[in-house]
This record gives structure tokens, sequence and C-alpha cells, in this order.
């Protein structure tokens, strides 16, 4: 039993089918069908380019970032070796070519087929150290001036785990998670999404966001910060009303009659999974390439999720 909510857990997933997603995903690992449109995809990419034509379609560079999660740059030209020697490929990449490809590249999301979304947005830190606590304490930190975090802010359906937004940028108070969540919620309505519920911790209870939920007809199922005084709120009537709700009834009340449990699942869960796959140290020197690596490493776990989903449809 838990003693917090007062009821035990359920555990409804199909194991079977999960299991099956998961050794699917490997697959994605060794699917080479980028191989199979390679010309028809360099013709529309080089169509009207001036300069240079491009060598290697994107889908090849897409498919690079997934190995580079487990090896580095050096390595993709030996593995691209190894394909162009099959026949695979025309010919193999070199280190140069995927560093000025990759190292910035943010690729596009795959959205859901689904158009109704219930929405969270939660932010979590990636190091840009890779210095242990031994070699800092003997030798000293000689990345003390990229000491700061990159942060990467997601915004994902609750309810089936399908990332929709992705944000990373270094640590800083140029950007916060709330100003990220309006992008998301306002570039998923011009998509045709149509979003019921909106979750959010302490850190997205502000007057602009609450206006903009109402605007577009969301309901707000953010929890208010503590130190908040409804009858002090200037500015948005409707977090004044949100707030006057969570005060009378309490933070454990509020919290089961909302739902607010259902963020965790959205967000935390993707947090941990990616930590735990890709790990949470980045290698990247300069802000833009640190800002696409954090990109990356969310979108790898993403298409590799999606493409486990699709091969296991029915089981």
């Amino acid at each position: 039993m838990s003693k917090r909510w007062g009821k035990s857990y359920k555990d409804k997933r199909n194991w079977k089918k999960y299991n099956e997603e998961l050794v699917v995903r490997g697959e994605f690992i060794l699917d080479l069908s980028f191989a199979d449109n390679w010309m028809d995809d360099l013709k529309k990419m080089n169509e009207g380019k001036r300069g240079s034509p491009f060598l290697f379609p994107d889908s090849f560079m897409r498919w690079l970032i997934i190995w580079h999660q487990m090896v580095d740059f050096r390595s993709l030209e030996g593995i691209s070796r190894v394909l162009s020697k099959e026949g695979i490929i025309p010919y193999s990449i070199d280190y140069s070519t995927i560093c000025y490809r990759i190292h910035n590249m943010k690729p596009g999301i795959s959205m859901p087929k689904f158009k109704e979304l219930e929405l969270a947005t939660d932010g979590t830190g990636l190091k840009t150290s890779n210095g242990g606590e031994y070699r800092i304490f003997r030798y000293g930190d000689p990345d003390a001036k990229m000491k700061k975090h990159v942060v990467v802010v997601i915004t994902a359906d609750v309810k089936n785990k399908k990332l929709i937004g992705i944000e990373a940028h270094i640590e800083g108070p140029d950007k916060s998670e709330a100003d990220v969540a309006e992008e998301h919620l306002k570039s998923a309505k011009s998509k045709g999404y149509s979003v019921t519920k909106f979750y959010g911790d302490g850190a997205f209870d502000t007057n602009r966001l609450f206006e903009t939920l109402h605007m577009m007809g969301v309901d707000p199922v953010i929890k208010i910060r503590k130190n908040v005084a409804p009858e002090n709120i200037r500015g948005s009537k409707w977090r004044r009303k949100e707030a006057r709700e969570y005060k009378n009834k309490g933070y454990k009340d509020w919290a089961k009659e909302k739902g607010y449990g259902m963020r965790w699942p959205g967000t935390e869960g993707i947090f941990s999974a990616v930590k735990r796959k890709y790990g949470e140290n980045c290698v990247s020197k300069s802000v833009k390439s640190l800002e696409a690596e954090g990109f990356q490493r969310f979108w790898v776990y993403n298409e590799m999720k999606l493409y486990g989903e699709s091969k296991v449809k029915h089981m």
C-alpha cells in the first residue's frame, strides 16, 4: 500500500508486447532502409542548390546520429567504410563531413498520429564536464568555465509518452521552462492538435502561461507555489481562480482530483529512460554543439521508441 496515496499500484502494462518493442529497437540500429532511396533523396536535396552538391542524404545523417549516441565521430567513419565495402552505400563518408553535417543538426520530431493531447512539460540537466571527483581533486578542473549544464526541456503527451517538443540550451536566465512550454503548446496547435490538459510543477505557475492556456481552452493542472497568496495575484484572474481552488482543497485532494501524478510518466519517465540508456554527460565543446547534442539524445530515444511500437502493433 502506498503511504502517500493510500492505494496499491496496479500494473496494466502488456509486458509481452513491451518486451518485444525493446528487442525491436535493437533492429532500428541496423535498419539500412535509408540506402533504398539514396539517389532519390539526394536529387531532392540538390535541386536548385548552388555550389557543391550534397553527397550524403539527410536520412543517412540521421542514422549516423543514432550511432553517435554509442560511438564517436571517427568510429562513424569506420562504420561507413564497411557499408561502402559491402556495396550498401556508394562511398564512405569522412570525419570532417560527419562533423559538418551532424554536429549541430536538430532533426524534426515525428509527431503522433492522434490529434487530442494531454501535455506535460519539464526540464532536466545534462553535464558538460566528464571529470570524475578524483580527477578534479587531484588535477583540478580544466573545464571549470563550462560547468554550466545543458538544460533540456521536453513536452510530451502523458497518456502515450510521445514527445512533441524538445528545447536544449545552456542554463541561464534567458529562457524559462514556462516560456518553452508556451512555444510547444502554440506549435502543437498550429499543427492541428487539440490540447485538452497541461500538467506542470511550480515552475509553470506564471500569469502569462495561465492566460495562454485559457486562451487556447486548455485545462491547467499546475501546482501552485507554496508562497503564493491568491488575494495578492495580479495580472491573471485565471491564475488567481486556480490558486484559490488549490489552497481551498489542499495539495493532496487537488492532486487526486486533477490527476496531477500523470505528469510523471510523460516527462520524468522519459528523462530516466534517456539517461539510463545514453548517460547524462555531453562531450561537445561549443555552446551550439552542446545544445544540438542534448536535443539529439532525446530525439534518438523518441525515434527508437516509435520504431519499436510501429513494428509491434498487435500482440
